[in-house]
């Protein structure tokens, strides 16, 4: 049946039958990534956080469904479904994490290394360090240019600072579409930190910074350029 999405009646036929369509899904075929869009509709249609929360919780503990579990830990990260609760966010970024998603681990992993009292996680580099090396595994880009940055800064008596580490991180979220990355390769190759210098392919990845900064047009703010890199 095609629906006419500028009718408004249709429109509520057409939900309410989406969500009867995921209830018998989740429910009765136990399906969890049915279960999952369950939560989503709770979420974005009917706007009950509660039950939203919930499902995602309980396909998470249930089906070991990672994006279910990533969800419900931002919701006790933010509050979102009652009380903000860090120590069951984490919780549930750690179990995301082992099921898989790369964004649970990122979290997993800025919350052990953010100085955050507000959070009640223990700092921890070494198990932060770890679940961010998980994220850049699993593709998040955002995971291997943190820890670029840990390897250029260095952290006081925990981790030396390293440009060869810090460059392969570099590159590596490079490749997976940081533009911030791609501008600090860009200037490693210029000076020779944690690689040969190398001024030509320094200004090929000068170019592809400015080639993603017109494809982003204008999301984020121009990325500044040292002189000669």
């Amino acid at each position: 049946m095609a629906w006419d999405l500028k009718n408004e009646e249709e429109v509520k036929q057409y939900l309410d039958n989406l969500g009867t369509e995921y209830r018998f899904g989740c429910l009765s075929e136990k399906k969890p990534e049915v279960c999952h869009l369950l939560g989503d509709f709770m979420e974005s249609i009917k706007k009950d956080f509660n039950k939203a929360a919930s499902l995602y919780r309980s396909t998470c503990d249930d089906y070991h469904f990672s994006r279910s579990c990533h969800k419900f830990a931002s919701y006790s990260l933010t509050g979102k479904a009652g009380p903000a609760d860090p120590s069951k966010a984490f919780e549930y970024f750690k179990k995301g994490c082992n099921f898989g998603d790369a964004d649970s681990c990122l979290y997993a992993g800025l919350m052990c290394t953010a100085n955050n009292e507000k959070t009640n996680v223990k700092l921890d580099y070494p198990q932060g360090m770890g679940f961010l090396n998980q994220s850049c595994e699993k593709g998040n880009h955002n995971g291997c240019y943190y820890l670029s940055g840990m390897y250029i800064s260095g952290v006081p008596d925990v981790l030396e600072k390293n440009m060869t580490s810090a460059f392969n991180y570099s590159i590596k979220a490079c490749d997976l579409g940081n533009i911030y990355a791609c501008a600090n390769v860009s200037r490693m190759y210029t000076k020779g930190d944690g690689v040969e210098p190398n001024p030509e392919i320094a200004l090929t990845f000068k170019k592809k910074v400015f080639e993603m900064e017109k494809q982003l047009k204008g999301q984020f703010k121009p990325i500044e350029m040292q002189r000669g890199a």
